[in-house]
């Protein structure tokens, strides 16, 4: 990947960037990057994330590593690691509050200035993927962390809606955001879709089903698939486990497999 100026930047070694986003708060856009980015370790690949989400950082706490601090190097912060191979590697305003409860009560400007600083400082070294987690909504964070990451021609975002009509409709003015700022998209995910019992197996469809298909389908855009509600996927990522090596029979497994395989092909055809 191509520096943004004459010196090597800590972006250099990135192979692929993917941002995650929703008009909406509450639809799992950090359970799907948590997901995603186990997923792809199991692919053997190298991932990051990059949580801008300011104001809710969450993806400290679904890695239990909300208790690290990070660290400077000579090229900038050194990212949180996940595992003593470094196969996943984590930066979050979460590290850097003094205290877990303290709240970021921060205007623009100063919000923008530490995306910028994440963008430019974080020394991932080499990656396979980052994966930006964003925080709901098309405002100045979200311009903010486009415009920084728009001279390493990210691969596109992830949009992630529930099955019901209000959170749709908030998805949809996602997706005029990506095609005001030129951002392509990869997709559409449905999360929460539908409670497969663990004793029966029946599916409930307790917040509708379908929306986010039919999105995709009306924006011309790919639908990635539906991730069912899955009470090992809430329990992995409440105690920081690894749900991808640990639950492959549950019912989230599949469509999150799913998802990565789409990912990992379409980030093999824009290399080839």
């Amino acid at each position: 990947m191509e520096a943004a100026a004459g010196e090597r930047s800590n972006l250099a070694g990135v192979r692929h960037i993917l941002l995650v986003l929703s008009g909406k708060g509450g639809v799992g856009k950090s359970t799907i990057s948590t997901e995603l980015a186990l997923s792809l370790r199991h692919s053997g690949k190298k991932v990051g994330i990059l949580d801008v989400d300011l104001c809710g950082p969450s993806i400290p706490r679904m890695f239990r590593l909300q208790d690290n601090d990070v660290h400077q190097c000579d090229s900038g912060w050194v990212p949180v690691f996940v595992d003593q191979d470094k196969s996943i590697s984590l930066m979050s305003i979460g590290f850097l509050l003094e205290k877990p409860d303290d709240a970021v009560v921060w205007r623009g400007p100063k919000k923008n200035a530490l995306i910028k600083q994440f963008v430019a400082d974080v020394a991932w070294g080499d990656l396979d993927f980052l994966i930006v987690d964003t925080p709901p909504g098309t405002s100045d964070e979200h311009i903010s962390t486009v415009e920084a990451l728009r001279p390493y021609k990210p691969l596109g975002a992830i949009l992630v809606t529930t099955p019901q009509a209000v959170s749709v409709g908030d998805v949809r003015r996602e997706l005029t955001f990506c095609k005001k700022t030129g951002l392509r998209v990869l997709g559409i995910v449905e999360n929460m879709s539908g409670f497969v019992c663990p004793h029966c197996s029946e599916c409930t469809n307790i917040f509708s089903k379908g929306g986010g298909e039919e999105l995709a389908k009306h924006a011309g855009v790919p639908f990635l698939g539906c991730v069912p509600l899955d009470p090992q996927l809430s329990q992995s990522l409440e105690e920081g486990r690894d749900f991808i090596r640990e639950f492959p029979k549950s019912s989230a497994f599949p469509a999150l497999a799913r998802i990565a395989q789409q990912i990992l092909d379409g980030a093999s055809q824009r290399s080839s």
